[in-house]
């Protein structure tokens, strides 16, 4: 069941006397997620003030942590807008990603014991489900999840920080340029097969696995400029509902 903004900010009252900084971040983010807003959006501090019912300090703080996860851009004196990433920048980070990632995918295979193999097990799983139920905001949060696990246990912690960074990036770009018209990017077999390398312990199919499945992500992105009219209070101020 769907309701307004206002029962949410209640929520978050309740929970922590007042609307934070954190909450901000996480509508926002969420919104660019679920392809809600779409790159080059303005987000004035005076309109998200207004929205969440906070001062334009919160506002600053909140616009500022975004900018630092690559979710917004900020120039001195300019209205911040969520991030439109040029075509070469958007490669580069592919490319970063499917270096960093596979290296932490092969690294690994093998060396995960079972209870966190039943947790990418579980994950795939409900991923699968999410997709089958057309509920695209839960199938992204399952994905991500998978991906955040093998950042968070790689046994190198350079590259499990360079990972944690590149996918938060690379789901960005994702959200942005997803080609229209389509529902998802749901790649069935890639999780699956990534699973079983790793509980097999074989290193390079799971590097390969990594760069296949990253490289038909990047497959179904489309690049171009699209114009589209914003309503900041009818997508920050109602919950996310997930992408049809």
């Amino acid at each position: 069941m769907s309701h307004s903004w206002q029962e949410d900010v209640q929520a978050a009252v309740r929970a922590g006397g007042r609307i934070s900084d954190r909450f901000i971040v996480d509508k926002v983010r969420t919104a660019v997620l679920n392809q809600r807003l779409p790159p080059g959006t303005r987000l004035p501090e005076v309109a998200l003030g207004e929205i969440f019912g906070v001062s334009r300090s919160v506002v600053r703080k909140a616009l500022t942590r975004l900018a630092a996860d690559h979710v917004v851009s900020q120039q001195p004196n300019q209205v911040a807008r969520v991030r439109a990433p040029s075509i070469e920048e958007t490669r580069e980070t592919f490319a970063a990603r499917r270096l960093v990632e596979g290296e932490v995918a092969a690294l690994l295979a093998g060396r995960l014991d079972a209870e966190l193999l039943a947790t990418i097990d579980m994950l795939v799983e409900k991923e699968a489900g999410a997709h089958a139920r057309g509920d695209e905001a839960a199938r992204i949060e399952h994905s991500l999840a998978i991906h955040h696990l093998l950042a968070e246990h790689s046994p190198n912690r350079v590259l499990g920080a360079m990972l944690t960074d590149l996918v938060l990036r690379t789901s960005i770009v994702i959200a942005l340029y997803k080609r229209a018209g389509l529902a998802s990017c749901y790649l069935a077999e890639d999780h699956p097969a990534l699973l079983n390398h790793l509980r097999a312990g074989d290193g390079e199919a799971a590097r390969r696995c990594i760069h296949d499945h990253l490289q038909a992500l990047e497959g179904l992105l489309d690049l171009s400029t699209r114009e589209t009219r914003i309503d900041l209070m009818a997508i920050l101020g109602q919950r996310e509902s997930a992408t049809p």
